[in-house]
């Protein structure tokens, strides 16, 4: 394997067995270092990504920024790769991250990539359905949000954020089972961390939203070129959207109905 680069890449996990070996194999063509921050797997997750290289430290679930926020903190380089644990380095995403650091510093303290889904079934969705994500950063300059449900910095005013041309791959559920336990999960964590909206704005989307999240999902993302494959994912992202919405009505009626008991 060619000499690392100077780079600590973290990796938050929770029985993540299907793919934490390959991310972490993959990651150490570019990382010096991989840090596992694990909150409480059941599986071999922990077995497997000691194995593969990885330092691997326990945490209780503090929530999804601040889970990066431990893991910010536990890495040695201050140059950092946030990677999720289906998302795989790929060789030519290597070779450009390497060719950056090739004389020093990188130009840019922030780099943005493409994060591109592959799915179970054909090939990988290169033109459609395409992320931007802000991966690879220098923590001297930014940090991860404090936040328990947003795990996506901002770019601090004057700070240029360069673009990488080659994009990680995201093995982002291995099959629509899969897909829609991870889409309630999500849902719930946002409803319950983000702030409230308004309870006309909540009934308003309850009633009328779900079709413009699939619009979104399909026409505006692209994932009609998948075929009926897409559609049934655009559905189920749709559906998975939408669950915040009737699960932050919930907690209003909830409000509500402990507001009308004290009375």
């Amino acid at each position: 394997m060619t000499d690392p680069l100077p780079i600590s890449c973290y990796i938050r996990t929770l029985n993540e067995a299907r793919m934490i070996g390959r991310v972490i194999e993959a990651a150490r063509q570019i990382a010096a270092e991989v840090v596992v921050v694990d909150s409480g797997s059941t599986d071999a997750t922990v077995e497997i990504a000691t194995k593969a290289g990885a330092r691997v430290t326990p945490q209780p679930w503090l929530g999804n920024g601040k889970q990066k926020r431990v893991a910010e903190e536990l890495c040695t380089h201050d140059w950092l790769l946030d990677l999720d644990a289906d998302e795989i380095v790929t060789p030519a995403f290597a070779a450009e991250v390497r060719a950056l650091f090739a004389n020093g510093a990188p130009p840019c303290q922030i780099y943005e990539t493409k994060l591109v889904t592959a799915p179970p079934i054909g090939e990988p969705w290169m033109k459609f359905g395409v992320l931007d994500r802000r991966k690879l950063y220098d923590r001297r300059v930014v940090r991860q949000p404090d936040h328990a449900a947003w795990d996506q910095f901002d770019v601090p005013a004057g700070v240029a954020v360069g673009k990488l041309r080659e994009p990680l791959l995201h093995y982002s559920f291995p099959n629509l089972e899969h897909l829609a336990a991870k889409l309630n999960h999500w849902s719930g964590i946002s409803a319950r961390e983000s702030k409230l909206k308004p309870f006309w704005w909540v009934v308003l989307r309850v009633l009328f939203a779900r079709p413009v999240y699939f619009l979104k999902q399909f026409v505006a993302r692209g994932l009609w070129r998948a075929g009926i494959y897409g559609y049934a994912v655009a559905q189920l992202s749709a559906y998975g959207r939408w669950l915040r919405d009737i699960k932050m009505l919930e907690i209003h009626l909830k409000r509500r109905q402990d507001a009308h008991g004290r009375s």
